[in-house]
């Protein structure tokens, strides 16, 4: 406790240092530079925490090495990784003046339902290799938090599992294998238990991680939560036992699959990761239900070509017939607010709610999404919009 307030004390100190007119002028004139005073540092609980950054802190010191570093790599030389960041700075607001913004709706609306923020989570592998609840705690939050979960083919729960503890059957993302019957199986059990939408991964067919190659050739990381004790060889995943056992192979994917695959459930489909407005065209043509502008966290490709970046052309393509949320890099409520003005009707968050179960499990997932929603109100107020159908293009620059 004594740790804790100490700790309170001392940022409450560093954010009145910061903003002191005298504290900036003298360290302009010494050359001193104030990246300390604003740079995240890890935290004792998960109120602790001033922004998002904070939660990295604490898994970075705490995660298993092999399973930080499966969460953080991207392709090649990280690039994208980088970009999807580095896109946001290219992007200024255009904040108006005097307006009423004294109540504020963050609310959107997705195939009919009514979500209380425009911020989904995404669909990430093997969470119990960041905490032993897995998917289960972030299932739990988003429940507490009203927002939309996406579940990974390859999570350490099944679906029922997770649907039954967030109260409702959430959206279900799926990678395609070469085999036609292992890809139906693996629909009609998604389906039996409910879940509405269907999200198909378009780009991830092969990739290249150095770092995390690298890694594992001096890692060989025994833990019950992903690997088979003792063994260090990851089982089957709980959405492939008893199914037709699968290739891996993806490299087969074509529009006529996904044509096939519309034709084969009564879900909705949504693409995750078009980028471009040619295929944003396409997915209009062939009848999808929705798009994900994504490149899978900088994770598959090695683009460089950050997500904010591609987001216009495929907003202009789909011209406001289809849903589209964007990923990557989303940290901020401006991050947000910016993806919004674009045209974005959701933005999706994978890495931050990751960091939050890593360091504090439920309460770390709930308390990212607090503070991103926290943020996103705050720059709303500040750009003189109440609602999110108020934000626009010429909110940017």
């Amino acid at each position: 406790m004594k740790k804790a307030t100490e700790l309170a004390s001392r940022r409450k100190f560093l954010q009145f240092l910061a903003a002191s007119p005298a504290v900036c002028l003298a360290n302009q004139a010494s050359g001193q530079n104030l990246a300390d005073i604003y740079a995240p540092e890890a935290i004792g609980k998960a109120s602790d925490a001033v922004n998002v950054f904070d939660f990295h802190e604490v898994v970075k010191e705490t995660l298993q090495a092999g399973h930080y570093t499966y969460m953080a790599v991207g392709a090649d030389d990280g690039g994208t990784v980088r970009a999807n960041r580095e896109g946001f700075q290219q992007l200024q607001l255009r904040i108006r003046r005097l307006a009423d913004v004294s109540n504020i709706d963050t609310s959107v609306e997705l195939f009919g339902e009514r979500y209380p923020i425009p911020i989904l989570i995404a669909p990430c592998g093997s969470h119990k290799a960041f905490h032993p609840d897995g998917e289960l705690a972030v299932a739990r939050a988003a429940k507490s938090r009203g927002v939309e979960q996406m579940l990974s083919t390859v999570a350490s729960t099944g679906v029922e599992d997770v649907n039954a503890a967030r109260g409702r059957p959430v959206w279900y993302q799926l990678y395609p294998d070469e085999r036609w019957d292992a890809n139906e199986a693996l629909v009609r059990r998604v389906e039996r238990a409910g879940c509405p939408v269907l999200v198909l991964t378009v780009d991830n067919i092969i990739r290249n991680r150095d770092a995390l190659e690298r890694f594992r050739r001096d890692s060989n990381p025994e833990c019950q939560a992903c690997h088979a004790k003792g063994s260090g060889v990851i089982p089957t995943k709980p959405m492939f036992v008893g199914l037709p056992e699968r290739t891996g192979s993806r490299l087969f994917m074509d529009w006529d699959f996904v044509d096939r695959l519309k034709n084969t459930t009564s879900m909705k489909l949504i693409l995750k990761g078009i980028v471009t407005a040619e295929d944003a065209s396409l997915a209009l043509e062939y009848g999808v239900d929705g798009v994900i502008v994504s490149n899978h966290g900088g994770r598959a490709e090695d683009s460089g070509r950050s997500t904010i970046e591609s987001l216009p052309e495929v907003v202009d393509a789909i011209d406001g017939r289809l849903p589209i949320i964007v990923d990557g890099g989303f940290r901020r409520g401006t991050d947000i607010i910016k993806a919004l003005a674009i045209g974005a009707d959701a933005i999706a968050i994978g890495r931050p709610y990751l960091w939050g179960l890593g360091a504090f499990g439920q309460e770390g997932v709930e308390t990212v999404l607090d503070i991103l929603k926290r943020e996103l109100e705050i720059v709303m107020r500040q750009a003189s919009t109440t609602r999110i159908d108020e934000i626009g293009r010429d909110l940017i620059v």
